[in-house]
């Protein structure tokens, strides 16, 4: 298992995108690796955008970015209100500043944007926040993954394979390098 033992942090928040938030996550664990579901409150009902729910393990507040080796931001519409908590902002700054694999797909390039992270990479989201990745300084493709630095980005629900064999395959390697 490649990932074994290694934690990675996934923001949560009301209309996730369903399968963006399962879909990688249950591939993380099948690595080996342990995913915190962070959302406003701990121990609460979150519900994606086709009603399929999930509990959140902690709150932004209770957690930090030191102790994990990567975060995963899903989209939906979740990541419009995510990208208004001050702890996300200040962890996922936290998760570039430390050069950590943050993986983003659909519209959670918004997070990244609010962030401030984003300006001179390239990156891949849903068409539809094109312009907004642009105007914040990425460059745009239209690709099922990019990978640019500690970037991974994807662009919607058909993507999801290669997208997170990327994610699991850069958190290794991410992992490797830091054993040195």
């Amino acid at each position: 298992m490649e990932l074994a033992g290694l934690k990675v942090l996934a923001f949560v928040d009301e209309e996730f995108e369903d399968l963006e938030m399962w879909y990688p996550v249950y591939r993380l664990r099948e690595a080996g690796a342990v995913v915190d579901l962070v959302g406003p409150k701990a121990k609460t009902v979150y519900h994606g955008k086709y009603g399929v729910p999930l509990t959140t393990d902690y709150a932004f507040d209770e957690v930090k970015s030191s102790d994990y080796v990567g975060l995963y931001v899903p989209g939906g519409w979740a990541p419009d209100k995510l990208r208004r908590y001050a702890d996300v902002i200040r962890l996922t700054q936290e998760f570039h500043a430390d050069a950590k694999p943050i993986a983003q797909i659909c519209h959670a390039g918004w997070v990244l944007i609010s962030a401030k992270i984003v300006n001179g990479y390239t990156m891949t989201s849903t068409p539809g926040i094109r312009d907004d990745i642009e105007n914040a300084g990425a460059t745009w493709l239209d690709e099922e993954v990019v990978v640019d630095r500690n970037i991974i980005s994807g662009r919607r629900p058909p993507d999801l394979p290669a997208f997170s064999k990327r994610f699991v395959d850069e958190l290794a390697a991410f992992s490797i390098q830091q054993e040195k």
